[in-house]
């Protein structure tokens, strides 16, 4: 080459390079400004914590879907539970990579949005959500009138039962009917003729019976709306249900639930138990002490004599082991129930059908309501990526719902999820009309209080007392002063006494065995004459 040449390619180079330096100079300018580059578009980054690990593979799916979509990278956190908040503002302050948006229970939303690390809902995202949501989804994320989180799912209680047991006592009830109403007609008949005049074929048409038994089997459809008429709706359709009910041997309790878990007992009292308000987030709305509260409890109470069940002894898992295995007609369950029964199916160790109903009324004046717990995504108020981390929470909330149950077994805090099984349907009912857990940080040990309560009044202590002490020390802690309630007198009631049986001796009432009376053996014909 050249001399010309070179000294022509040396300052072509030069040019290159200078060229090249200048756009690395303005590359990394870009970058810190925007974390792009001419080069590379680097992706906005955002944090998602959270405690539950049964999500992990949840929400990795729905980072990656939405990435997809959205020029945008979320990045799950499994975090400790432990002191969650607090590490939670701990990383805003502290951490380059802190949480952006994070999910959390409602109750804790009171001191997550003091403690700024929770920003209002905008309208415009609320309004398109709110619509598919049942109303405690609603409340639950309320405080103080402002929206501060989106639903993403929920946990409460409703009737777990055995459907096939309640099948197989409509078609005997109905078939039982059907025979004596043949049976009557025979004998109008015979009585309107005269038996020497009743022709062979007038008599009433049997030929829909079994041959071997004589009994009229009952018809399907009959039957399935003879299952809605037994379900319960009220404690004491429970009891009569008890009554009445041959139960098969492998039957050991009618009724059961776990006594020693608020989650459960709650309903006796939700409807009458104002802490809160609506929203459960007003100190200058509280009422536990009642006359209505009073008399559920005094109902509960009522039930030990009944059903007997042991504080001791008794826990949820126990309880569903039992239902599993045809012990339990009826039970109190949460939603985790019908993933494990179908599970139980698979294995085959379930042989029976289910179903799900509302929890049952004290009777028809005392109404019940469940508790729920609403898990919600919470914006950061200290994130620097707020619009983004906005829309992923309406991603979660909105859009990506349909795999949260196959994926989690976690059911979605709205309307209109096809899970394929209807029984979680009748959950999302059940949770509409439930009440919300409230959030006020002054009653946040009213929970445990509450369920030393109920145990205490399970095993005998005084109802009256027993809850007027539970308001005045949670009113002590919402007011920081002594509190004392006037004491409620209670009217006597004039009513006749019920004799609580225990359920063994209800079996044998219903086979017509016999028992002690009065020293004597009697069969109940008997007794009852």
């Amino acid at each position: 080459m050249g001399l010309r040449k070179r000294i022509f390619s040396a300052g072509l180079l030069a040019v290159i390079v200078m060229v090249a330096v200048g756009i690395g100079a303005s590359g990394l300018a870009l970058r810190e400004q925007d974390g792009t580059s001419i080069f590379t578009r680097q992706k906005e980054t955002i944090y998602f914590w959270y405690t539950d690990e049964a999500l992990t593979d949840y929400l990795n799916s729905a980072a990656v879907a939405y990435g997809e979509s959205h020029h945008a990278r979320v990045i799950p956190v499994l975090a400790s539970g432990l002191e969650y908040l607090e590490n939670i503002n701990r990383a805003s302050i502290q951490s380059e990579t802190p949480p952006d948006l994070y999910l959390i229970s409602n109750d804790s939303l009171e001191k997550a949005y003091l403690s700024g690390l929770a920003v209002r809902v905008e309208e415009s995202i609320w309004d398109d959500i709110k619509e598919g949501c049942p109303d405690a989804a609603r409340l639950a994320v309320t405080y103080k009138g402002e929206v501060i989180g989106y639903p993403l799912y929920f946990e409460t209680s409703a009737l777990l039962y055995n459907r096939t047991y309640l099948e197989d006592f409509a078609g005997k009830q109905l078939e039982a009917e059907a025979d004596a109403a043949a049976g009557e007609a025979a004998m109008a008949m015979i009585e309107e003729n005269g038996p020497e005049n009743v022709p062979d074929d007038g008599m009433p048409d049997l030929e829909e019976a079994d041959p071997e038994t004589g009994v009229i089997p009952a018809d399907g459809e009959e039957i399935q709306e003879r299952v809605q008429e037994i379900l319960p709706s009220t404690i004491r359709d429970i009891l009569e249900f008890a009554n009445e009910y041959d139960a098969p041997e492998q039957v050991e309790a009618v009724f059961k639930w776990d006594v020693t878990d608020i989650f459960y007992n709650y309903f006796f009292v939700g409807n009458y138990l104002n802490v809160g308000g609506e929203a459960g987030d007003s100190t200058a709305n509280m009422d536990i002490y009642n006359a209505d509260a009073i008399r559920c409890l005094k109902v509960y109470q009522d039930l030990n004599q009944f059903f007997s069940i042991d504080t001791k002894e008794i826990s949820y898992q126990d309880v569903l082991d039992d239902f599993i295995q045809g012990k339990v007609v009826y039970m109190v369950a949460t939603t985790d129930a019908v993933a494990k029964l179908e599970a139980a199916r698979e294995e085959g160790e379930f042989d029976y059908e289910y179903g799900i109903a509302p929890v049952p009324d004290i009777d028809e004046i005392l109404q019940t309501r469940s508790l729920s717990v609403t898990n919600c995504v919470v914006i950061n108020g200290y994130t620097n990526h707020r619009k983004l981390a906005e829309d992923f929470a309406r991603f979660l909330a909105s859009e990506y719902t349909s795999s949260l149950y196959p994926r989690t077994g976690k059911v979605a805090a709205r309307y209109g999820v096809d899970y394929g099984n209807v029984n979680l349907q009748e959950f999302v009912n059940e949770y509409d009309v439930s009440v919300p857990m409230p959030k006020m940080v002054e009653t946040s040990s009213f929970w445990v209080e509450l369920e030393v309560a109920f145990s205490q009044i399970w095993n005998g202590a005084d109802v009256n007392d027993r809850l007027r002490a539970l308001s005045e020390k949670t009113m002590t802690q919402v007011t920081g002063e002594p509190y004392t309630e006037a004491v409620i007198q209670e009217e006597e009631e004039a009513v006749e006494e019920e004799e609580y049986l225990d359920e063994e001796e209800l079996r044998r009432e219903a086979r017509g065995e016999t028992r002690e009376e009065d020293g004597q053996k009697v069969t109940e014909a008997e007794a009852d004459e």
